[in-house]
């Protein structure tokens, strides 16, 4: 099989770096990008045969992107190294994948809100609570990811909600986090934590514009539900 063959073993012509140059990044397939971004293999493990181990083991791109250092080296051919070019790499497609938004992206509306984080925050493993903090304009001038793990109001604490609004001297808060199960259902420790973050900002005088859950494709306002 092709996968099990050493690099040098292709046609030159053949191999993947050469194919990018003379046909361009969407000619290759997912297996040779990844193997031109770890360039070599072992003495026993060719780099094709490698990437296809990875994605193998993680199941595709999808939860390849977000494995840890320690889960990629334990893959027999990636060490630390690797590990660590595999991770700077998913970071920057990340980061390309958001600068359709500057810095002062103007939220209107739920939708917006949605669309900023959508791609950002669907493929999360665990429960992220994520702030975005606006101006006046309701630009978004901050973005904090304030706690991992699953929601509940004794987690999510105010002051660290509202202390980057402060320092920021933010007029208004929006509040996302996700739900890996892809269902962005709000549960009811959703629905409490908003309550409760809703009534802290009137006394402090710094909105909550909304609290949005993310999911596979899908959101829920919770200000269109009623809760902010």
């Amino acid at each position: 099989m092709q996968d099990t063959l050493l690099m040098k073993d292709f046609p030159k012509e053949d191999r993947p770096r050469e194919r990018l140059i003379k046909d361009g990044p969407h000619s290759l397939s997912t297996q040779e990008l990844l193997a031109i971004v770890l360039r070599t293999g072992t003495k026993n493990e060719p780099v094709l045969q490698i990437c296809n181990q990875l994605l193998l083991k993680f199941d595709g791109l999808r939860f390849l992107m977000n494995a840890s250092i320690e889960e990629l080296s334990n893959i027999k051919g990636i060490g630390e190294v690797k590990a660590v070019q595999l991770l700077a790499a998913f970071e920057l497609g990340k980061r390309i994948n958001r600068l359709q938004f500057d810095d002062r992206y103007r939220i209107k509306g739920p939708e917006d809100c949605a669309n900023f984080m959508m791609d950002e925050m669907r493929f999360l493993e665990q429960e992220h609570f994520i702030c975005l903090y606006l101006n006046t304009k309701n630009q978004i001038i901050a973005r904090e990811t304030i706690f991992k793990g699953s929601l509940n109001a004794s987690i999510v604490h105010p002051r660290e909600v509202f202390k980057e609004a402060l320092r920021r001297s933010s007029s208004s808060i929006i509040c996302l986090h996700n739900h890996p199960s892809g269902d962005p259902t709000p549960s009811r420790e959703d629905i409490e934590v908003t309550k409760r973050l809703v009534e802290c900002g009137k006394i402090i005088g710094i909105e909550i514009l909304d609290h949005i859950i993310i999911g596979e494709h899908k959101y829920v306002s919770l200000k269109e539900k009623g809760y902010v």
